[in-house]
């Protein structure tokens, strides 16, 4: 049925009034049901019990001033500033536990004071969330990711260096270590670093905790291992070969390894896929005193490689091609082992969300402690927000593939808070009962009462 253009448009004659009013009105109304979630799952009591124990704790308490800052990213706060723009908001005073929100000085010496053993806690506490999500999502295989990321900060913070960032290198930075668990997306670690160490600074020790952790947890799940060509050492293959996992990993091309003449010669390539080819071999790494297989890929390309840095190594008379090397114990074909490698895209992309999304990316304060306690808080409310999907059944679940990439499929925490976290509401006492009306379409309406069943079930 048509309708008449009357009903459509409307017309705006003048500007409205606006007085301010003191009524216990809220724009996140949608907080509610994670806070719900929280507490349903677990995490409310597992976030309390990580400073159950702390000495000299504030008049606010660490747990409520960590759920604060928990909910204050969610909400897409980035600086700490932000938290004043929440003051007057009663969902937000309920999720927190608060009737006072504290000042912004008082926020940030509680970040400074949060010492090493409490971010220990706090690490412990991301590994929970992602194999709870694992478990939730029936899985039966963990892969892991390694890879660092550049966060750049002002001239004073405390701790940064000019580092290898490749467009801003003069800018002080910091470069914190993060592992991923690419089933779900979710961070396992966190471990914050200056902006001029290598990638692989600290790669050792995360990976031997990462490994038997999960096998503590887990068992004797097939756990893989994929890390690109800063990471290729001799101490990270050992921890590698030594564990018993499956790993992939790049290897440079350099002089000492005596395998350019090999792929020089080379002239039965098998086809991996559209203007691609490879093939294995074994390779005897004398420096390192072991045997490994290498898959070595080329890719045909259109024109000349940036900065002929590909023909100054082989010197093609057939096309141009660019190559790559990977040192791994899976015995797969080379079209598996490149496709496996392609999906630690997915790392980069869960890395693109934490610091668009989570706040991950913000430098808040010019103390070290401070900062890295912000990014264990930050890569904890993206596992959260991933967990909620799960349980309340949200995200739909996809098929496995050759590239281990996320299982389910997840709504960023832009759409999160677009579509169910930031709605009108308003608290009120009807009959003495304390209720919060949301106004929202029906849509939306149908969203909330299914995650009001699934927290309930």
């Amino acid at each position: 049925m048509r309708l008449k253009k009357d009903v459509l448009r409307a017309r705006v004659k003048g500007s409205i009034e606006i007085e301010f009013t003191d009524e216990p009105l809220s724009a996140y109304a949608g907080l509610e049901l994670f806070g719900r979630f929280l507490v349903s799952a677990g995490w409310f009591s597992r976030l309390r019990s990580v400073f159950a124990d702390r000495e000299f704790e504030t008049d606010y308490g660490s747990f409520r001033m960590s759920l604060m800052t928990i909910g204050m990213i969610l909400l897409g706060g980035t600086r700490l500033a932000h938290l004043d723009l929440l003051r007057l908001d009663p969902v937000f005073h309920r999720f927190s536990r608060l009737h006072r929100l504290p000042s912004e000085r008082t926020f940030s010496r509680w970040l400074k004071d949060i010492s090493g053993g409490f971010r220990d806690r706090l690490r412990e506490l991301l590994r929970d969330v992602a194999f709870e999500t694992w478990a939730r999502g029936s899985l039966r295989v963990v892969t892991l990711d390694l890879d660092g990321t550049v966060i750049r900060t002002g001239e004073s913070v405390d701790g940064a260096e000019r580092g290898f960032h490749p467009h801003h290198p003069k800018d002080p930075s910091y470069y914190p270590l993060t592992a991923h668990l690419a089933q779900t997306g979710q961070i396992l670690d966190v471990e914050n670093r200056p902006g001029r160490v290598h990638d692989s600074v600290g790669s050792v020790e995360m990976l031997n905790n990462l490994i038997a952790d999960t096998r503590s947890r887990l068992g004797s799940v097939p756990i893989e291992v994929r890390l690109d060509g800063a990471f290729c050492q001799r101490a990270v293959l050992d921890v590698l070969e030594g564990s018993g996992v499956e790993y992939a990993m790049k290897l440079p091309m350099w002089d000492w390894l005596g395998i350019r003449e090999r792929v020089r010669k080379r002239r039965a390539w098998e086809r991996v896929g559209n203007r691609l080819e490879g093939f294995s071999t074994r390779l005897r790494i004398e420096k390192w005193k072991r045997s490994v297989r290498v898959v070595v890929f080329r890719k045909k390309i259109s024109g000349k490689p940036a900065k002929d840095y590909q023909l100054d190594l082989f010197q093609p008379n057939d096309g141009f091609y660019e190559y790559s090397m990977v040192v791994t114990n899976k015995n797969v074909s080379e079209r598996t082992v490149w496709h496996f490698m392609a999906g630690r895209g997915g790392h980069e992309k869960t890395l693109g969300e934490l610091k668009q999304c989570v706040a991950f990316g913000s430098v808040v304060t010019n103390d070290w402690d401070a900062n890295s306690t912000w990014q264990l808080l930050s890569a904890l409310t993206h596992n959260l927000v991933r967990d909620f999907q799960v349980a309340t059944k949200t995200a739909s679940k996809r098929s496995n593939t050759r590239k281990r990439t996320c299982r389910f499929r997840f709504e960023s925490l832009r759409t999160v808070r677009f579509t169910l976290l930031s709605l009108p509401g308003r608290i009120c006492r009807p009959n003495g009962r304390q209720q919060l009306r949301i106004v929202a379409s029906n849509k939306t309406r149908k969203r909330i009462r299914r995650i009001e069943q699934s927290l309930a079930a």
